[in-house]
């Protein structure tokens, strides 16, 4: 009779219970490869006997339950079957997990996941201190080499100015001497008439008005 259901799927295997926590907690398993699998069963039940739970779906191919209204801190005992064509497998190994205490409100994989998350921020905080780092150093950078080109600037313009001083100053000096020379000039070539105009009274001679040799040289 045993041999007149060979269209029975196999048992799952690798059946494991993940994400604990104190009122829920998650199912998966594994169907051999080549077997039509329609929908699953799992028999729930407390270790102590106080409550039996069977959860029954099909038309699925998931491969994953989630169990709710647990009992915090207590003992499970859980099986799994596979719905078939023809009928249900086995029922796979018995497992057995237990589940948190309410004040375990995060289990040791999620705790993890926390860290992980913490170390995320932290380097993310990490980048943006370097990157604001990095963004005041080239704005000094070129605060300084707009601060060294002005300097150099201003140099640059205060020589060509002392130079172009320097250029003007020898041209004023020759020009200057030139209008007293050529006033002097001047002034020889009419001196002579203003001696003619002085000596011309002496012709006229008043006698009183010459020294004694002046008169005997120059009768009137």
């Amino acid at each position: 009779l045993c041999l007149g259901h060979p269209d029975r799927p196999p048992s799952p295997v690798n059946v494991t219970v993940t994400q604990l926590k104190a009122n829920s907690a998650t199912v998966s398993w594994d169907v051999p490869e080549g077997d039509v699998v329609i929908g699953y069963a799992i028999l729930q039940q407390r270790q102590d006997g106080q409550m039996q739970r069977f959860i029954r779906e099909v038309n699925t191919t998931n491969r994953a339950c989630v169990l709710w209204d647990l009992a915090e801190d207590a003992d499970y005992i859980i099986q799994v079957q596979s719905i078939g064509l023809y009928g249900e497998s086995q029922a796979s190994k018995r497992v057995h997990f237990r589940t948190l205490k309410e004040t375990d409100r995060l289990p040791s994989n999620s705790s993890n996941q926390g860290d992980i998350t913490m170390e995320g921020l932290d380097k993310d905080q990490q980048l943006q201190t370097g990157e604001i780092i990095i963004i005041v150093a080239v704005l000094l950078m070129w605060a300084a080499v707009i601060a060294l080109f002005c300097r150099q600037y201003d140099i640059i313009k205060d020589n060509d100015s002392n130079n172009n001083k320097e250029k003007t100053k020898p041209s004023s000096e020759h020009s200057t001497p030139e209008r007293p020379s050529g006033g002097l000039l001047r002034s020889k070539k009419k001196s002579p008439s203003v001696n003619i105009i002085e000596v011309a009274p002496v012709w006229g001679c008043a006698r009183s008005q010459l020294p004694s040799h002046a008169c005997r040289a120059w009768p009137c």
